[in-house]
């Protein structure tokens, strides 16, 4: 052995694993870190400034009358501090985010680019219109594209998010049915059992009753259950339909139901949610849809929150275009400008559902999207979600239970029928926090026991999908197996399980002081 080697081993050692633990509480570069509160104190401060001198107070006897109690750090802790928990959350940009019915794809650089555009950046509602010409064309040119993908005459660019569209779309309803006289006759609504629950939500608070479809066997529309809440149609408003629908299906029989809808008075509202599996191959206006809202962030790659409102435009038909909610843009000869209250063309309109746009942002990066891909590419989005979902049902069926017989559409829908006595869904999920991924959408749809929900949505490769396969592959092979180290899962993550019952019911929602420990005198 030379000199340089003396000491050193130069290859690994097969060693017994040590315990999971270490005295800083830290794991590699996984590093612990308490509560901001627990890291400062209130006798230091990043930065040192003088005492005020001379300076009149203007706050007119609202002054505060105790210390804020915040935390004070050095700049090294504070630093510390953010980035250790930036390390702690899981992102898109991280690792495969398998979340069912939530779309969570790549979001391109090149849309960051064009949202930081000056002009788009920085506009702000409250300029005159002779000002924002230029972002009044942006919202046009993307409603037209909205337009053109749904074949819908209408939308209505203002809701800022998914259950807003809807609500936008069931008071269009709504108001169409004030129109004809029937609104106080007109309320119940047909919700299927497999939709998300925002959808019977949203017709409660607009004064509508939810009557509930049964899913038949295939995971769809039961259309016997159907026609059979279609006997008495005097009070028939609407239908509220996913498609395809949360099972990750098509709904076969759309069309039919529509007609059906439409002959009893009806008016048919789509939830949009899954519009990523369809975009540039179907378009809802054909299949006799009256209203559907669009998430921006999940077929047009926006970001998921966490900057601001988000966008959920309504797309809507010849028979609800007049009440479209103010403000929307229009065109003259004078150029572009915002129609803002409900009086001469816009007088039907049901009224105004925001102060004003201000979800910008979503658009640049919405139409940025659209353009980079065009038509085709849009089309291919679809087809290659489509393809991925089939590619991960078609390598999981012989560890797992698919729901449902037959080919998916944009997720793969799995049973717990394949799991041993004792192991639950909740378990699977845990344990796959371990193999360094952010779990599926767990139990739901309610229509499938212990559901797992996946959708890999197009923006992911191959090798990264058979990563994930693999892995979710011998954490389903544990828990065919009985294995009851998953129910104490995850091990290796930051925080350990929770008690989930009493978090929900006995929830910490602020921190408190310690109380110091009494010592007793000697």
């Amino acid at each position: 052995m030379g000199m340089q080697s003396t000491g050193r081993p130069t290859s690994p050692v097969s060693v017994i694993t040590p315990a999971g633990s270490t005295v800083s509480g830290s794991k590699g570069l996984l590093q612990r870190e308490d509560l901001i509160f627990e890291v400062g104190s209130w006798d230091k401060t990043g930065v040192d400034l003088p005492a005020p001198k001379g300076t009149k107070n203007r706050l007119g006897g609202v002054t505060r009358k105790a210390e804020t109690s915040l935390p004070g750090l050095s700049e090294p802790e504070a630093v510390r501090h953010y980035v250790r928990l930036s390390q702690k959350n899981y992102a898109i940009d991280l690792g495969l985010f398998p979340l069912g019915a939530c779309t969570m794809k790549h979001n391109p650089r090149l849309n960051e680019k064009a949202a930081r555009i000056p002009g788009f950046a920085d506009v702000h509602p409250m300029q005159p219109q002779g000002t924002v010409q230029g972002a009044l064309e942006l919202i046009d040119e993307l409603a037209t594209w909205l337009k053109t993908l749904t074949g819908m005459p209408a939308v209505a660019m203002s809701p800022k998010a998914g259950a807003h569209g809807e609500l936008c779309g069931m008071l269009a309803i709504r108001q169409a049915l004030i129109a004809r006289g029937e609104g106080e006759t007109r309320k119940r609504v047909l919700v299927p059992a497999s939709a998300h629950g925002t959808n019977p939500a949203t017709a409660i608070q607009c004064g509508f009753v939810v009557d509930e479809i049964a899913a038949d066997a295939r995971g769809r529309v039961d259309m016997v259950d159907l026609k059979s809440k279609l006997e008495t149609t005097d009070d028939i408003a609407g239908i509220m339909l996913t498609n395809p629908n949360t099972c990750g299906l098509f709904e076969t029989d759309i069309k039919e139901i529509a007609d059906l809808i439409h002959a009893a008075g009806g008016y048919f509202y789509c939830d949009g949610a899954n519009f990523n599996a369809i975009v540039g191959r179907v378009r809802p206006g054909d299949l006799g849809v009256d209203a559907m809202h669009i998430n921006l962030h999940k077929t047009f790659s926006t970001p998921h929150g966490g900057g601001g409102p988000g966008s959920g435009p309504t797309v809507l038909s010849d028979a609800l275009a007049p009440y479209a909610p103010v403000p929307y843009v229009v065109k003259d000869e004078d150029g572009f400008h915002l129609v803002e209250a409900a009086e001469g063309e816009a007088s039907e309109a049901f009224g105004r559902m925001v102060a004003f746009h201000g979800q910008m942002g979503m658009f640049v990066r919405a139409l940025t999207y659209m353009l980079s891909h065009g038509a085709d590419g849009l089309k291919q989005v679809a087809e290659d979600a489509v393809l991925n979902a089939n590619y991960v049902q078609a390598r999981m069926k012989d560890v797992m239970t698919p729901a449902f017989d037959g080919y998916c559409m944009h997720e793969a829908l799995f049973s717990d029928a394949f799991t041993a006595e004792g192991i639950e869904t909740i378990d699977i999920a845990k344990a796959l926090i371990d193999e360094g991924y952010h779990p599926m959408t767990m139990y739901f749809p309610l229509v499938v026991h212990g559901a797992m929900l996946i959708e890999p949505t197009e923006t992911e490769s191959k090798q990264e999908l058979d990563r994930f396969c693999d892995a979710l592959a011998d954490v389903a092979r544990r828990a065919a197996a009985g294995d009851e180290a998953m129910k104490g899962a995850p091990y290796l993550a930051p925080k350990k399980r929770l008690d989930e019952t009493r978090a929900a019911r006995k929830p910490i929602l602020k921190w408190t002081p310690p109380v110091p420990e009494a010592i007793a005198a000697e």
